[in-house]
Order: C-alpha cells, then structure tokens, then sequence
C-alpha cells in the first residue's frame, strides 16, 4: 500500500501543481487512496519533495531531481537579463531576446516544466515555444512575462 500511495504521490506531483498537503491528501482521496496528515508529512520527507517557487509568487511541491531554488534561480536570471519581449498568438508565444541568447533561454523555459509547454524551437534571438492546449497560450505567455520581473 506505502509503495503504491508514494508511486500516485510522485505522479501527482509530477503533473499537477500541489501547494499544500491538504491538496495532496485530497488528490489522494479522489484517487481511491485516503490519507491522514500525519501519512502525507511522513511521504513528503521519504520522497525528499521540496516546495519551489512558481512565478506567481507561490509554491508547489517538487520532485527531488526538478530544478530547485538554485538552479531555478539561475534559468530565472538568464530570463530576466536575456528577454526583450514575449507576445503569442494560437498556440504560440514568441520570445525576442538579446542576439545569441535564445539557446539559454529556450533551456530556461524547458527546465520550468510546465505541462502546458510541450516544447521550444531557438534560432539567434527567438524562442517559439509550442503550447497545448491552445486556450491556455495566453496565461503561458503572462506567467513567462511574470519571469521578467
């Protein structure tokens, strides 16, 4: 029973945003696998999960290997210093940046994780990243904006 509930906890977490562990009991329960608190905490230390920060100032649980404050910090800079502009259109949003660095911020965008983005395309100075579904491209396009700042 441990190894499967820590199985859907990773899962869970792997492909939905979590911020507390109420919603992770919950997710839980509608997973046919009810939890009490005390179970949840336990899991959270065995499987070393760590709250990062979204770009909209809250937190979410992560996986271990899922880039933490350190590592999210620095593809939070190359962001910062390397965007020009971001704009989108269908399921689309372009980013201009400074000639060169498109690379870095295309891997910047990838080591995000988002599940919306499902890829990014990098020439010189411009990133396409690819968004599914199509009504979420807006709200892709302002969460990355919010990287900006």
């Amino acid at each position: 029973m441990k190894a499967r509930r820590q199985a859907k906890i990773l899962e869970l977490v792997r492909t939905r945003v979590i911020e507390t562990q109420e919603e992770l009991a919950a997710a839980l329960a509608a997973e046919g696998i009810p939890v009490t608190q005390a179970t949840i905490s336990r899991d959270i230390k065995e499987l070393q999960l760590t709250k990062v920060p979204m770009p909209d100032g809250r937190y979410r649980y992560a996986l271990p290997e899922e880039p933490g404050a350190a590592a999210g910090e620095r593809w939070r800079r190359i962001f910062r210093e390397a965007v020009l502009t971001i704009d989108h259109s269908g399921n689309l949003v372009v980013i201009k940046s400074l000639p060169g660095t498109a690379q870095g911020v295309a891997a910047a965008i990838d080591h995000a994780g988002w599940p919306e983005m499902i890829g990014t395309v990098a020439g010189d100075d411009t990133v396409i990243v690819v968004v599914k579904p199509a009504d979420a491209t807006g709200e892709v396009a302002e969460r990355l904006k919010g990287l900006m700042r």
